[in-house]
């Protein structure tokens, strides 16, 4: 049984066997307390061993780091913090761990946990995280199953750059020592696998629109990666990605299930996780007692996550934002790092603003100019803007981002050659405007964003198991 389940059964010295890895262990001869922990939990079950009970050979091998199986009685505790705890009567060793293991009970920086990605699960903080990691994945999946999404499976390899972005990392089998030229000199991908250039995807988005326009409703949730030379906390060349597509909804559509779907998440963690988040509050409070005043939360973690579930979002345009920002008191005193002008990228400053200060509240901005989103965007109009939608959250800023896309063939194609896109590269993709064409709609959800938010963590890095970012891809 599960510690998870063995913390919720009544003491009546019925016989358990325990098995997980050894937190700590305290005591002299007499009695011997051993914390194990199985990962089921936050919560480890304590192992009582009095004196003459386990022989002293196999209790010498029982260290922090060890793995074990503990067979016992299941008393009640008579310590704090647990109702039961096992009396040892007979322990098996599965693994010894010396005094060089690294995860030694005392205080250890992300920076170190970082380089020992390997064993950092069993701290509990990385516990934690991991678990409601896959509370929130098993959440999407229930939301979108039980709303008749259908589950797309969308390529990693592709031939398309759906971003226009260029930064994309390359996916070959020739020798780079000595790659096929043509007569110009330049690599001959007509010999390639593929028989052309291909790369890791970006997104699934444009595969996820194929699907939509004939399922109705689909979402795709699965790797993509990015060839940015970003090494900042936000930033990831490999993470996945949770991307809706759904064929008759317009913009206003979008907007109620981006919101719709997130609160739902997040509900979920709130109801499923609350001891891990109980734990990761208590943490973060820690921290921020490091820090000045000035940089501290207004919100502690759990009101947070309660601030986004208990509000409606507040629905603004893109000018109507920028209006409010010009006019607002960090704008005039010039205290805002980035200028406020109309056809700018809002800055996450800009958009905290809007969510903490000015509406309390999470915040969608809709209507952004053309010239800064992408090109499958659905054109207003005035010529001027997409139909565009951004979801804002407290901390972070942007956590969503989406649109009505162009359903128009002949502004598709424009708009294509407009940002330099060759037509041929995605003649699929425009053609589906040709065929049966449909108003549809979809957003991109980064899922480490989602999870980095929930937890409350600052880093990236810490929120999925192996990061991969530039010069660095170990384990």
């Amino acid at each position: 049984m599960q510690i998870k389940e063995l913390l919720k059964q009544s003491p009546s010295e019925q016989e358990v066997t325990v098995k997980g890895w050894v937190r700590t262990k305290r005591g002299q001869a007499a009695v011997t307390f051993i914390a194990i922990n199985d990962g089921s939990t936050i919560h480890n079950i304590q192992a009582v061993a009095e004196g003459g009970a386990i022989d002293e050979e196999t209790l010498k091998l029982v260290s922090t780091g060890a793995c074990v199986a503990i067979t016992g009685k299941l008393i009640a505790s008579m310590g704090s913090g647990q109702a039961v705890e096992v009396k040892a009567e007979k322990i098996v060793v599965y693994g010894t761990a010396d005094e060089t293991f690294p995860m030694q009970p005392k205080k250890h920086s992300m920076e170190f946990l970082r380089e020992k990605a390997h064993l950092r699960f069993r701290t509990n903080t990385f516990g934690a995280i991991f678990r409601i990691r896959h509370a929130l994945a098993y959440a999407v999946h229930k939301y979108y199953n039980d709303n008749g999404f259908f589950y797309l499976h969308t390529p990693i390899i592709t031939a398309s750059d759906a971003e226009g972005a260029g930064e994309m990392f390359h996916v070959t089998n020739f020798d780079m020592e000595k790659p096929p030229k043509t007569e110009d000199g330049s690599i001959d991908y007509s010999q390639d696998f593929f028989g052309r250039q291909t790369s890791l995807t970006v997104s699934g988005q444009l595969e996820g629109e194929l699907g939509a326009l004939a399922l109705s409703k689909i979402y795709t949730f699965g790797p993509t990666f990015r060839a940015e030379n970003s090494n900042t906390t936000r930033h990831l060349a490999e993470f996945w990605m949770i991307e809706p597509e759904v064929a008759f909804y317009e913009l206003e559509d979008n907007m109620a299930l981006a919101e719709d779907f997130v609160q739902y998440v997040i509900k979920y963690a709130l109801e499923n996780c609350a001891d891990d988040l109980a734990f990761l509050e208590k943490r973060l409070l820690e921290e921020e007692k490091n820090k000045p005043q000035n940089e501290r939360s207004e919100l502690s973690l759990l009101e947070k996550l309660k601030f986004v579930v208990e509000n409606k979002f507040e629905r603004l345009t893109y000018t109507e934002a920028i209006e409010i920002l010009v006019r607002s008191k960090p704008h005039k005193e010039k205290k805002f790092q980035y200028p406020v002008e109309w056809g700018i990228d809002l800055q996450s400053e800009h958009e905290r603003y809007l969510v903490e200060k000015h509406f309390k509240k999470p915040v969608i901005l809709t209507n952004y100019p053309k010239d800064i989103k992408a090109f499958y965007m659905k054109q207003d109009e005035d010529g001027k803007t997409v139909r565009a939608m951004d979801v804002l959250f407290p901390g972070i800023g942007e956590i969503i981002g989406g649109s009505q896309r162009e359903d128009d063939y002949e502004k598709l194609l424009a708009r294509t050659k407009e940002v330099g896109i060759d037509p041929e590269n995605i003649w699929w993709y425009l053609e589906t405007r040709k065929f049966g064409s449909a108003p549809h709609a979809g957003f991109g959800l980064g899922f480490e964003r989602l999870v980095l938010f929930v937890t409350g963590m600052t880093n990236i890095r810490d929120v999925i198991p192996f990061p991969r970012t530039p010069k660095s891809a170990e384990f």
